[in-house]
This record gives structure tokens, sequence and C-alpha cells, in this order.
């Protein structure tokens, strides 16, 4: 995984040198606006880049790294444990959050720039990626990050489906068994919109299926953060009270835009 999230990694690096893109303009991207709120599209899109970063099986695939470790009974290497989980947990997100921000960053300094506004699928992209940016790699690079991206979030969903059942309902199935079912029920939806509704589908289900994330996420951060704050289930190890006081309040920032953006569906202000 850590392969091909550098393959990727390195694909987009590329490409964005030849897209140069306004280093103020990016990083001025990333600080939140009012029209988050304002803008229903804008939020749904923000949700889905959420869903998409964290993914919230991801959280318990995080968890269970540490205990493949060889952790001693000591508090000591207790924490050492937990450090290290922690530096490969955050690596991994600052990695997903760099892979999704170069796709807007490099859609915006190729396409919005140019005034090709019209460019909204990935299809597209790939096609005019190549004349845009004026070398005819750039779209070769973009076709290796995606199938890339596809290899990397195939395998994470596997595992952490293979985690969930095994860990909290102890089903326990054969690898081939467990990846048939997992993976049909990724891929049968996926085909039945292809073959309904074409690539436009594909690209709109994509993007829900990121918001549908985002929406999960709440189930999966709560019980994270009240169950790390508990002493007694961390064995004297609990979070800091700094640290569960901020992954509330990221919570409770996260629950209340999920309400808004079911709030946008429901009255029709944007629709999946």
């Amino acid at each position: 995984m850590i392969g091909l999230t550098l393959v990727i990694a390195v694909c987009f690096a590329i490409q964005m040198v030849y897209a140069s893109p306004v280093m103020g303009d990016v990083l001025a991207g990333f600080v939140p606006r009012t029209s988050l709120f304002t803008n229903p599209d804008m939020l749904f899109l923000s949700l889905g880049i959420i869903g998409a970063t964290v993914m919230p099986h991801n959280l318990y695939l995080h968890s269970s790294i540490i205990q493949t470790r060889k952790i001693g009974d000591t508090l000591t290497e207790k924490r050492q444990a937990i450090r290290l989980g922690t530096i490969d947990s955050t690596l991994a997100l600052m990695f997903a959050l760099f892979i999704n921000a170069s796709i807007l960053i490099l859609a915006a300094a190729a396409f919005y720039t140019t005034g090709q506004f019209e460019v909204a699928e990935i299809q597209e992209a790939h096609a005019l990626l190549s004349p845009t940016l004026g070398v005819s790699f750039a779209a070769t690079l973009f076709g290796i990050a995606l199938l890339a991206s596809g290899l990397n979030s195939t395998v994470t969903a596997t595992l952490s489906g293979q985690i969930v059942m095994e860990g909290f309902i102890h089903l326990r199935l054969k690898p081939y068994i467990r990846r048939l079912i997992t993976r049909g029920i990724a891929i049968v939806p996926a085909v039945i919109v292809t073959v309904m509704f074409g690539q436009s589908g594909t690209a709109k289900l994509l993007i829900a299926s990121q918001v549908v994330l985002s929406l999960q996420l709440p189930f999966a951060i709560v019980p994270l953060v009240m169950f790390t704050a508990n002493k007694q289930k961390m064995g004297g190890l609990p979070a800091p009270r700094w640290l569960t006081i901020i992954c509330a309040v990221i919570a409770v920032v996260l629950i209340g835009l999920n309400l808004k953006l079911i709030f946008d569906v429901a009255t029709g202000a944007v629709t999946i």
C-alpha cells in the first residue's frame, strides 16, 4: 500500500510541475469559507472529500495495526506501540489528503485557469490533460495514478472488512469466500449503474459513495473518542484530555455538516 501511495504521489507531483499552480491560491483554498454553509453543492463535494480521505472503515484498520505489533506488558512498551500507530495513521492520512487535494489543484490549474469549465468527469480530464499541459505523458500519469488509487482502496477495504468481520462479529471465512462477498457487494452496484446510466452515472455514483462515507464517519468517530478517553478500556493509557476535547469538537462539526447536507437533500437544494 505504501508503494501504491508513492506511485500516486509521484504521478501527481510530476503533473503539478507542468500545471504550475499559484501556491498562494492553493494555500488560500485550504481555508474554510462561509460559502461552505451557503452553497449546498460545495458542501456536498467537501463532505465527499472528507469521506474519501478519512474513510470510516480505515479507522478500524489503523487501530488493528497496533495489535499486529509485538507489544510488551510494560506501560513504556505500550506507549511506544501507540506512538508508532499514531505515526502510521498520521502519515497515511496526510498522504491521502495530498492525493485528494492534488486532484482538485491539478483540475483548477490545468482546466479552470484556461477557461475549460465544462470538464467535470474523469474521462474528460484524461482526454484533455495532455494537450492542456503540453506534455504527451500527462494523461498516462493520470491513468496510472487512478489505477494505483483503485488498487489501494480495494486492498484497504478488503483488509478493513476482515478486521470488522473477525474482530467485531467473530465471523471467520476462508479468504477467497470473504473476498468474493466483500468485492461482490462493492462491484455489483457499480456494474449495474454503469450498464444503466453509462460513464456519467458511474461518476455520480463515485461522488455519492464518498459522501456516504462521510455520513458514516460519526458512527466510527464518536465511539472511538469515547473509548479512547476511557481509562479502564485503555488499560490505564487513555488519550490526553486536550486531545479528546479537540476530537469531540471535530466530531460535532462533522455531524453538524452531515445534518446540513441531509437537510439540503431532503429539501431539494442538492440532488444526488
